[in-house]
């Protein structure tokens, strides 16, 4: 069985970080200036003051200081929410453990294929997930979404795992994870979940941002970005937005195809998304239906969608899945297609590159220029895609 490793050479990382920048506001400045993208003012400038006004002295107006933006969004918030790390959650998307609650408060979602590429399963990142009132269903942990969460230095919730392949890892000092009391876990939360009469199990587990809290609280984690923390979308500022002007029209998006009964995870959810452009967002559909949060019946609906292209295999007769989700650094596997990014905004599809280092590097995207790409602020769902189903994605 081919195990994937997890690597970070000083070397290569350091040439690899010069050449895609960072997403400090010098390396973002620099990427909007050399991106050939048109980007659209939303706010409207005042005219000039008359002639004769010109000729009085004037002082010199005072720089307007820079608005503080959510890490995930890049929309406006207090610098206490932006330094707050955000909750991820495991989320059912089995069609019996559908709708979910509360995932419309979700800023960042992401979805890959579970076992036998059946289905896929979704995981959830919650900025201000204290206030949450409900959130579920909660299902069980796969390796390849720990290694995502941790690209956000959140906070890791699930109930269950599959113990063989990532049990260790939800054990390390790595992982700051509120785990249900299943067996394989050394240090479970026990009051951090419950079950609604409503549902039957295994599609009834949920919990309270008030539970996850008191998790927290018992275990020591730290309610705030740690140090080591890097930013991982950079994002047009509050009041601007970006076209991909050499992008391709793409309005709707089928991760997994059209047809069902194909073993690439998204075919038999029916998953797709259908593009607005009234609003400018993207809208999930799924088993046949409107994708909906069952609190507010409300459809779920992103500013940016990724589909990140990933080396996958089977690693046992269950069906259990691996995927990497790290790597990119190789001229040779950039070559291959195995580190490719498609990315939608605003109606657009841009073809890039991704990168990620290390296990606590988030992976970043890269365009042709060798900048980090500029989203739409706003939400963001992430479809992790087999690379041996890349050709089953559809895209009008």
């Amino acid at each position: 069985m081919k195990k994937w490793s997890l690597f970070c050479a000083a070397v290569g990382m350091a040439a690899a970080l010069c050449a895609c920048g960072n997403t400090s506001a010098e390396s973002e400045e620099h990427a909007i200036e050399s991106s050939e993208t048109e980007i659209i003012e939303e706010t409207v400038m005042e005219e000039s003051a008359p002639a004769e006004a010109a000729e009085t002295e004037s002082e010199e107006a005072p720089a307007e200081e820079p608005k503080i933006v959510s890490y995930l969004t890049g929309l406006e918030c207090t610098e206490e929410e932006r330094e707050a790390r955000p909750l991820a959650v495991m989320l059912n998307n089995i069609k019996a453990g559908c709708p979910q609650a509360g995932i419309g408060q979700a800023s960042v979602i992401y979805e890959a294929p579970m076992e036998k590429a059946d289905v896929t399963r979704l995981m959830a990142l919650f900025e201000n997930w204290q206030d949450m009132d409900y959130m579920g269903y909660i299902r069980s942990s796969r390796d390849y979404f720990v290694y995502c969460a941790l690209e956000f230095d959140a906070i890791y919730a699930h109930f269950g795992q599959a113990t063989p392949y990532v049990g260790d890892l939800l054990n390390s000092d790595l992982v700051d994870n509120i785990s249900g009391a299943t067996a394989g876990i050394d240090r479970p939360a026990t009051k951090a979940f419950m079950r609604t009469e409503e549902r039957k199990a295994p599609h009834n587990v949920y919990s309270t941002g008030e539970s996850m809290l008191e998790a927290v609280e018992k275990f020591g984690y730290s309610l705030t970005y740690h140090d080591t923390h890097k930013q991982k979308f950079v994002f047009m500022p509050p009041g601007k937005r970006i076209t991909y002007d050499n992008g391709v029209n793409a309005t709707l998006l089928y991760p997994g195809g059209k047809s069902t009964g194909i073993a690439n995870g998204y075919s038999n959810v029916q998953a797709y998304f259908e593009y607005n452009e009234e609003d400018g967002k993207y809208y999930r559909y799924q088993y046949g239906g409107e994708h909906i949060d069952e609190l507010t019946g409300e459809q779920l609906a992103v500013d940016n969608v990724i589909f990140q292209y990933c080396d996958g295999e089977y690693r046992d007769s269950n069906g259990y899945l691996a995927f990497q989700v790290h790597g990119g650094y190789e001229e040779d596997a950039k070559e291959s297609g195995s580190y490719r990014v498609q990315i939608f905004s605003g109606g657009k599809m841009i073809e890039a590159t991704w990168i990620r280092l290390s296990d606590t590097e988030p992976a970043i995207y890269v365009g042709e220029d060798g900048n980090s790409v500029i989203l739409n602020p706003g939400k963001t769902w992430i479809c992790l895609i087999w690379n041996d189903h890349a050709d089953d994605v559809v895209i009008e």
